[in-house]
């Protein structure tokens, strides 16, 4: 039973994170030629307080970003 695991920050619409398992399970079925039903998809969504990288939430890098932009100077950190 192939099992995929996805982690992504939280806030996308429901519609989108549908769309994304429609597409994650067709590609199993596809490329392992695995029944439908034995295809797990997780979808875990974190909120951005809780994601980080080189010790900086993606919340900080968004608010250092907006601040950025607010200033009219630097680039975005991204996340």
């Amino acid at each position: 039973m192939p099992l995929v695991e996805i982690t992504m920050i939280e806030g996308r619409p429901p519609e989108r994170v549908r769309a994304l398992i429609h597409e994650v399970h067709e590609a199993v079925r596809r490329s392992l030629e695995a029944p439908p039903e034995s295809i797990r998809v997780v979808v875990r969504e974190v909120p951005p307080t809780h994601w980080a990288a080189g010790d900086v939430t993606i919340a900080e890098r968004r608010a250092a970003s907006g601040a950025a932009s607010a200033d009219g100077g630097g680039e975005g950190a991204g996340g």
